[in-house]
């Protein structure tokens, strides 16, 4: 059904086709199912996005902004009777060389972001899973991270301002266009990871590096977490850091292995690979780290000369995903808890499994203490409810070791009463007094993030 007066966006802009409907109205979160009674209006511009934020402000109709749908939580899934409002269409890289900065548009991939900055001897750090796929502004929605946070850390941290559409239609800047500056509160920080529940972005001045040098790889293998673990600690404590750590338990390894010869020996225990970007001592870096590896009990160790060797001993990592989708359905999640207790929630992960029937595999960005638990549907009756008790238990095993429920994906519809957990019914409170000055309806992507219903009136 259409809400939107006749002309409220430009030509185009409002899809009425019910198959290109229910396409947007679900993201890639498992099990996602399109909501009914959805208007899509797919924008040209910020007008389309003024527009529809006014209107939707005047009737109080829910708004859920969206990118390229990546989201694994379910936060960008349409709400019933709301209007979805994408953003792939803004586009724009406009880089200041001078400055070290780029104006972006929400709906730039991410990867062609970073191979736009290349071509002019810059780098943009954030490197997300689906960097080929995502956009920014996404991105900055939940503040995501990727396989280089051990160095470069999120995308909060290479924002600098932000362009962003408010309900009724105002638009408002954020933050500064400067190297430093302190005036006024960091209302930036507060948009990066709200995960559409305060405002439609729609520009971001996002902070560039200079380029790194092509990486180089060490792969390590190791018969004991903690052993691992040492082996993290010892290479994160180089006073020059890793541009890349990852961390592969064994129930991981043994998923890549079911799909071919990576390198992995049978029955080890856990897997790190580890690179250095540093210009000029790639190279040196890497023997260093093998160096620290070895004397942390690592039982097979092999580093790349070149770039090709390194890219043959990341083949495994990166064969992953498709490893874990071959197995079958799953749950994909994060979690992240301080790095020297890595071992002990792998551990904890192992006897969930053991306990609760469900299988799961522990693997994900070693160097920040950030893992992906995947947990598996078996398809037999209960599965649904044994994943989801699983899920419980580890997410309380991370907040148990002072961890977090989320170190990348964020909250979305799938953990909003876990987000109670972590951050208490009072917080939950303070979050949402905040969100009503920006959002006073409750239009925003309602549903998502908090769970209203589980507050005591």
């Amino acid at each position: 059904m259409t809400r939107l007066p006749e002309g409220c966006v430009s030509p185009g802009a409002l899809v009425t086709d019910p198959d290109i409907v229910a396409t947007y109205a679900v993201d890639s979160s498992y099990g996602a199912e399109p909501a009914p009674d959805v208007t899509l209006v797919r924008a040209a511009g910020i007008d389309d996005v003024i527009a529809v934020m006014r209107e939707a402000q005047a009737h109080g109709i829910p708004v859920v902004p969206q990118g390229a749908r990546t989201a694994l939580t379910g936060a960008s899934c349409a709400v019933a009777g709301g209007i979805i409002l994408n953003v792939e269409d803004l586009q724009g890289i406009d880089i200041d060389p001078v400055e070290g900065h780029a104006w972006v548009g929400p709906g730039v991939v991410t990867a062609d972001l970073k191979a736009a900055v290349a071509e002019v001897g810059f780098h943009y750090p954030p490197d997300p899973a689906s960097a080929d796929t995502c956009t920014i502004g996404g991105n900055v929605a939940t503040n995501a991270g990727g396989l280089c946070c051990v160095k470069y850390g999120v995308t909060a941290d290479y924002v600098s301002a932000l362009e962003v559409v408010l309900p009724g239609g105002e638009v408002m800047r954020t933050g500064k266009r400067t190297a430093k500056g302190v005036a006024g509160l960091d209302l930036t920080g507060l948009f990066v990871g709200s995960e559409g529940t305060l405002g439609v972005i729609t520009r971001a001045l996002v902070r560039l590096q200079p380029a790194p040098d092509p990486a180089l790889t060490a792969l390590a293998t190791f018969d004991s977490l903690d052993d691992a673990v040492s082996g993290i600690l010892a290479v994160r404590a180089d006073r020059h850091r890793p541009s890349l750590l990852e961390f592969l338990d064994r129930a991981s390894i043994a998923a890549i292995a079911a799909v071919g010869d990576y390198g992995f020996p049978d029955g080890c225990e856990a897997a790190l690979l580890v690179q250095s970007d540093r210009p000029g001592h790639t190279a040196e870096d890497v023997e260093r780290y093998a160096g620290a590896l070895a004397a942390a009990g690592a039982t097979e160790i092999a580093v790349a000369e070149n770039r090709s060797e390194g890219d043959l001993l990341m083949q495994g990592r990166r064969m992953l995903n498709y490893a874990l989708e071959r197995k079958g359905p799953r749950l994909g999640e994060d979690a992240c808890v301080p790095i020297q207790r890595l071992a002990e929630f792998v551990r904890i992960g192992q006897q969930i499994a053991a306990q609760t029937g469900v299988e799961i595999t522990l693997s994900g960005h070693g160097g920040d203490g950030n893992l992906h638990p995947s947990l598996f549907f078996d398809g037999t009756p209960g599965d649904t409810h044994r994943v989801e008790h699983a899920l419980d238990l580890v997410l309380r095993a991370a907040l148990d070791l002072g961890g977090t429920i989320t170190g990348e994906h964020g909250v979305g519809l799938q953990k909003r009463h876990h987000l109670t957990w972590e951050l208490g019914e009072a917080e939950i409170r303070r979050q949402l007094a905040l969100k009503a000055v920006f959002d006073p309806l409750g239009i925003m992507n309602p549903g998502k993030v908090y769970d209203l219903g589980a507050l005591r009136h």
